[in-house]
């Protein structure tokens, strides 16, 4: 019998590593990442195909049953029966029960008449089609929400929890000077990252609490935290340090949004907005692209989170302001906005805000 060679000891002379006494490279870790990652990437876009299929497939019976009711007597007991006959001839396909028929009707009657909206039918999932339909009725609205879901990513329980919070309203109202701040480029995406009220329902704090109690409970929620910001933020640090002129100063929350690729300076405020919070943001801003912004990446950008704001007040302070500053509120407990609903723009400028957004 030979010998076999001996076993390699030393990873750094060789290359290779013994695991389950089978030799590995010492990068296989790495390579096994990218595998991993390629094999997940191929499942979404399998899944995202077979989702668009699906919705499409929902699109047209919708757009039959539709065709076929203009001028004729079909009613339930027609869909009725062509739900009893699709079952039977498929057996295994889920998706042909009586009401799931009505909801393609549905379904198409809403949406076929803006064309805008046709494209993206097939970007989210039927189950979040019917969210969206029970719960909106604007057009417009509507398309926020499609958008919005395909753009983060939202499951079916956050995109509820997002229409329930009136993320619609509270984006359009959003305070900020993005237009002269921002390039055309990054102006809608901006102001549909930053919303004009945050609800942070998820902490346990009292009515009354400090600005580092409120940082601390949401550092401790971080994956929390961020879902309720909207989506494609990532955390990058608590009282994050600048020095300038050897003076020391902090930012409460610094982010990074993913779209964007920019800082997010983020200023904890418990009471109402003061004109002067605007000069501090601008200075952070100033110091982060200076001193941390990287190559490649665009402008800061500064949210200040206030308890309560004047609204006019707010518009005046950005007026002057160069850096790209958003200033809203939070609140610990869920209150909707609806006194605010009358000062949406107008439906001209949120369409045009979403057609930007592309």
């Amino acid at each position: 019998m030979k010998k076999l060679a001996p076993a390699v000891r030393e990873i750094g002379e060789t290359g290779f590593m013994s695991q389950d006494k089978k030799l590995l490279p010492s990068d296989y870790a790495i390579f096994l990442a990218e595998v991993k990652e390629r094999v997940r990437s191929a499942q979404y876009e399998a899944l995202r195909m077979v989702n668009k299929e699906l919705v499409g497939l929902y699109w047209d019976l919708g757009r039959m049953i539709v065709g076929r009711q203009e001028g004729a007597s079909w009613g339930k007991a027609v869909v009725e029966r062509l739900s009893e006959d699709l079952r039977a001839e498929f057996p295994g396909v889920q998706g042909f029960s009586m009401q799931n028929l009505w909801y393609m009707r549905q379904f198409y009657l809403a949406y076929h008449r803006h064309p805008k909206l046709q494209p993206l039918v097939g970007e989210i999932s039927w189950s979040k089609h019917l969210v969206i339909m029970a719960k909106c009725t604007d057009p417009l609205e509507r398309e926020f929400y499609i958008r919005m879901t395909r753009k983060f990513g939202w499951s079916k329980n956050v995109l509820i929890h997002q229409i329930e919070n009136q993320s619609y309203e509270k984006t359009l109202l959003g305070q900020t000077n993005f237009d002269k701040a921002l390039t055309p480029k990054l102006r809608a995406q901006a102001k549909l990252a930053v919303k004009d009220e945050y609800t942070f329902d998820f902490l346990e704090l009292g009515e009354q609490h400090s600005e580092r109690e409120l940082e601390r409970a949401l550092i401790a929620r971080i994956e929390r935290f961020l879902r309720a910001m909207g989506g494609l933020f990532a955390f990058i640090g608590s009282q994050f340090r600048l020095e300038v002129e050897d003076k020391e100063y902090f930012i409460d929350l610094l982010l990074f949004h993913r779209r964007l690729k920019c800082l997010v300076a983020v200023e904890l405020k418990i009471g109402e907005f003061q004109p002067e919070f605007v000069g501090k943001m601008q200075f952070y801003l100033t110091a982060l692209d200076r001193q941390v912004r990287e190559k490649g990446e665009n402008p800061s950008i500064g949210i200040i989170l206030c308890k309560e704001k004047k609204r006019t007040i707010v518009e005046y302070a950005l007026q002057p302001a160069k850096k790209p500053i958003g200033v809203a509120t939070y609140q610990i407990v869920k209150r909707l906005p609806k006194e605010l609903k009358g000062q949406l723009p107008s439906p001209e400028e949120i369409a045009k805000l979403l057609e930007d957004e592309g």
